[in-house]
Formats: structure tokens, sequence, C-alpha cells
């Protein structure tokens, strides 16, 4: 289950002023940046509910050029939820009394549906008069197209188009898109891990909303495409690690795949249709030397170049002389041969290799047959 709560506490706290900038900028005019400091969350018990609540996020703000200060009070709420103006009422109405500040209540709506307009107000009235009419700022992200922001260069905005009002059919080029921005927004790896992981959270695609995410990606700059697939690589390789705690083998290998078909579909679209041989040698990689190869693929003009380098890394794994011809004759017999088993060969010794080079194959379960036998 997704804590819509940390993933969005995490974004705003780590980029609150970018925040502001991009949805209140009203707000830079008369705030000090440098002055933010974020408070413990605040724990309200609503007694007629029997709940308890927490705000999301809260932060102290000096005003620009004088020496008091204000509240930013920031709730995120990932469903609709009845009476929500009078818990963010409440939740004013205690701070208030705690901190005895001006307080500025912001409501991000991040919900899919409804797409009707939220609120935003609270009000507590007679026939005859009015006691109390509250107001708060409403961000309804499902009411944001996500084309208006393609050309913020902000942080928050490569983030939040993830949860902006997006059409099926628009998912996987709005998950490039999101990516895109992300890289050339100059940041560090924390933060960049931090944006990367909330998009994917948020528009995981299915099998073929991958290939047109791929296909979006093919048309990208290509230092932009490098970078773009570093993250993908990145999240290949987390699978991998995640794979490994809980003891998933298919899963780790779905991830190695699935890496394979976007690296193809790059050098594909850069080189030309790649010779059976490079999907082959390609298929013998590890997750860490696809992402080596992933860096490098914007960088070969031929195929011949790709083939090189894939034959001195090969040399490196310590495919060299014999074993090099031998690994080349048994992918002319049986296909690809999968890392596992290039491990395998390398363990042979000089008799067995002997002994396999005498073999003939007629696919790759006859090999790991004959594997095992030494094993």
């Amino acid at each position: 289950m997704i804590d819509h709560d940390r993933l969005f506490k995490e974004l705003l706290s780590t980029f609150l002023i970018e925040f502001i900038e991009l949805f209140l900028p009203e707000m830079m005019a008369y705030l000090e940046p440098e002055s933010i400091t974020f408070l413990d969350k605040e724990v309200f018990t609503d007694v007629t509910a029997g709940e308890k609540y927490e705000t999301d996020l809260l932060a102290q703000v000096q005003f620009q050029g004088e020496p008091s200060f204000f509240l930013v009070h920031i709730e995120n709420q990932a469903s609709p939820q009845a009476g929500f103006g009078k818990r963010m009422f409440r939740y004013f109405a205690r701070l208030y009394e705690k901190y005895d500040y001006p307080i500025y209540p912001i409501a991000v709506f991040s919900y899919d549906q409804p797409v009707t307009l939220a609120p935003d107000e609270f009000e507590v009235s007679f026939p005859d008069f009015s006691v109390l009419k509250f107001s708060y700022r409403v961000i309804q992200l499902n009411q944001l197209n996500w084309r208006n922001f393609l050309t913020q260069q902000n942080p928050v905005a490569a983030a939040l188009m993830a949860k902006m009002n997006i059409a099926p059919a628009d998912r996987p080029k709005v998950k490039a898109e999101c990516l895109r921005l992300l890289v050339t927004l100059n940041l560090d790896p924390a933060r960049i891990q931090l944006i990367s992981g909330f998009i994917d959270t948020y528009l995981r695609l299915n099998p073929d909303e991958k290939l047109e995410f791929d296909a979006t990606l093919a048309q990208a700059d290509p230092k932009v495409r490098g970078e773009v697939m570093e993250i993908v690589t990145s999240w290949q390789l987390e699978g991998r690690e995640e794979g490994r705690e809980e003891g998933r083998e298919e899963g780790r290998e779905e991830g190695r795949q699935s890496q394979i078909e976007l690296i193809t579909f790059l050098l594909a679209n850069q080189l030309g249709q790649l010779p059976a041989f490079i999907g082959h040698q390609m298929q013998g990689l590890t997750l860490f030397q696809l992402k080596q190869l992933g860096k490098q693929s914007l960088t070969f003009s031929t195929v011949e170049a790709l083939s090189s380098w894939l034959n001195d890394l090969e040399a490196l794994e310590g495919f060299t002389g014999e074993k090099a011809e031998i690994l080349r004759r048994l992918r002319q017999q049986v296909g690809a041969i999968a890392p596992k088993q290039k491990q395998q060969l390398l363990s042979l010794s000089e008799e067995q290799c002997q002994n396999l080079s005498t073999q003939a194959f007629n696919d790759v379960n006859s090999f790991e047959s004959w594997l095992s036998t030494f094993s």
C-alpha cells in the first residue's frame, strides 16, 4: 500500500520553497526563504469521532525584513473526506492558540476521483448573520493539466505532474516528460532519487505502456535520454535488490529482461536493426553490465563499435583465447547464454573445455544438461 502522507511530506519538506514558487508565488514577496524551520507534527484528538489526526507539514517562516513570523500549514489529502474543511479549521484554531502566529493553511488534494472542485472554506452561519467564514488555499491536482507544467524548471512540477489530470493514453508520455524535466534541473543524486521514486510510484506502467514509454524516450535529446536511462536502470537495480531480499529469482530476471528490451529499443533506434549475435551477447549481461551499456549506448555510431565494446566487456570477465571461442561457438549453436551459464563456463578446467569443444548441442537445455554433470 502506498504511504501517500510520507511521500508528499518528503517531497514538500525538501522542496517547500519550490512548491510555494510554483503554486503560491505571491507569498514569495513577503517570506524570508532562508528562515524556514520545520516544526514537530501536532496530534489532535477528535473526541466526537474517536479519532486522532496529525498535521502533515508545519513550518515556521519569518516575514521578509521583519522580526515577526508566521506558520505555513500543509495538509495532503489522498482521498476525499466529508467535513475536511471543518478539520482544517480545527487545526487552524488549535495551532493559532498554541503559537499565536498568523497561519497560512494549504490543502493539497492528490486523489484521482472525483474531479469536481473541492471546497476551500468552512462556514458557520445562521439565517440572519454569518458567524465564521474560514478559508484555506486549495491545490487540487486532478484539476490541473500536466501540459501546462512542462516548461516549469521546478522539481515539484516534475514530481506532481504524475498526479495531475492525465488521460489514460497519456500515462507513458507523462512519465517520460516528468523524467525529462527532472534530469534538466541539475539536482544532487539524493533529490533525483526522491523525485524519480515519487514519479515511479504514481506512474507504474503495464507492458504495453512501457513500450510506448520507450518509444517516447527514444525521441528525446541524446544527452537527456542517457540521463533518463540511468534513472530507469537504477529502478531495475533496486528491483533486483528487493527481489534478492524476498527470494524472487523470477522477479529479478523479469527486471533484467525489461532492461534489455529498453536498451535494445534505444540502440535499434540509433543503429538500425541489430544482428542476432548482438542480442545473444546482451542476453548474457548482468544488470550491472546493462547499466554500463546503457551509459555507453549513445556513443556507438556503428554496430561494429557496439560489438567491439561487448567483446571487450567479455574479455574483462575472462573470456579470452579458447574460452572466448567456445562462447562464440555455443552462441552459434544454442543462441543466448545466460550470465549464470557464463560463470559456469569460466569455472571449467582445461580438460572440461576440451570436452566441451567436441560437443554439439541442439538447444540451450541440452547445454545446461551437459553443464550440470560438472556442477
